[in-house]
């Protein structure tokens, strides 16, 4: 089998290649403005190695990518008691649905979908504060990360964040109603829009992604960053509840634990094996990287690493 900086630069020479790129999104303008030609790709081996070709050292806002991040901050501080306010399934909706909140009294269906993720930025300023709960995820994506150089929060696009978010303002309004928002409305959507406009690198994301991998302990230092039970039960909704309505033809395309933004992020994480970051800003119906679900295709095609594979993943590692 080729080594993975050869997969991963034939993927990238494939995806240079593809004339059908998807649409970016545009409802935020900053990301309406992003060249469509971009594409990267960077995955971290359990050896904390780096394999990256493309795009992979390029910023890009990673969007819901860092609703993970947000998460698993939340499950360290919050334990089991969160899921007593958001729940633990796929939604079938849109992302920004208002639709089932009504029928589950202000519950949203996973921590993943936007309402789920306002909830889960209120838990955070409950615990920290407004400014201390921005820093607190700041500080875990850099530590994380292995390279914080230029990995920032990008204010303009939390502001324009803001001033397009009429409809997470709906949802936190909405969900105030039935008690589930709990703090100022104003602090727990200024976290939630300045978490979105994370910006970091495909190779900084990968790097991030790596304490899921290992079950919770930092890639650099060995430290365990959160527990066991948590990383199954994150990588658990990143397969089932990653990429919205899209997350079932995800799983049977890709077979890994994956979790998308708009900005045209995926990451996607092979337990004990790699962590995958891929950037590709044209975006499918379902509002996932079309390219970047492509080349996660192919990578598990030539590795093996789907967690459907009949064969246990310890044997398909590579190098």
């Amino acid at each position: 089998m080729a080594d993975l900086d050869s997969i991963v630069a034939e993927i990238a020479h494939d995806m240079r290649g593809i004339t059908e790129r998807g649409h970016v999104a545009d409802y935020i303008p900053p990301l309406a403005c992003v060249d469509p030609g971009k594409f990267g790709i960077a995955v971290i081996d359990a050896g904390g190695g780096a394999h990256v070709a493309g795009d992979a050292d390029e910023a890009f806002s990673i969007q819901s990518l860092s609703k993970v991040f947000g998460l698993t901050l939340a499950l360290t501080l919050e334990g089991s008691a969160l899921w007593s306010r958001v729940r633990q399934e796929p939604s079938g909706s849109a992302f920004n649905s208002i639709v089932q909140l009504e029928s589950e009294h202000g519950i949203p269906r996973n921590p993943f979908i936007n309402a789920g993720a306002i909830v889960i930025s209120d838990i955070l300023v409950s615990h920290l504060g407004r400014m201390g709960a921005r820093q607190a995820l700041l500080d875990f994506a850099r530590a994380q990360s292995g390279a914080p150089e230029g990995l920032y929060i990008d204010e303009n696009m939390a502001q324009q964040e803001r001033e397009t978010g009429f409809r997470n303002a709906a949802l936190a309004n909405y969900m105030r109603t039935f008690g589930n928002i709990r703090n100022p409305i104003d602090d727990t959507l200024d976290l939630y829009f300045h978490q979105c406009a994370l910006t970091m690198s495909c190779r900084q994301l990968a790097g991030i992604g790596g304490y899921l991998m290992t079950g919770g302990v930092d890639l650099h230092t060995g430290r365990m960053v959160t527990s066991v039970p948590n990383t199954r039960t994150i990588m658990a909704l990143m397969m089932m509840c990653g990429h919205y309505d899209g997350s079932g033809a995800f799983a049977i395309r890709v077979g890994l634990p994956g979790k998308s933004g708009v900005g045209g992020g995926i990451l996607a994480i092979a337990p004990g094996l790699a962590s995958v970051a891929v950037w590709s800003p044209g975006l499918n119906a379902q509002g996932n990287s079309l390219l970047g679900t492509l080349a996660l295709e192919k990578l598990v095609q030539k590795t093996g690493w789907s967690v459907f594979n009949p064969f246990p993943l310890s044997v398909q590692k590579i190098t």
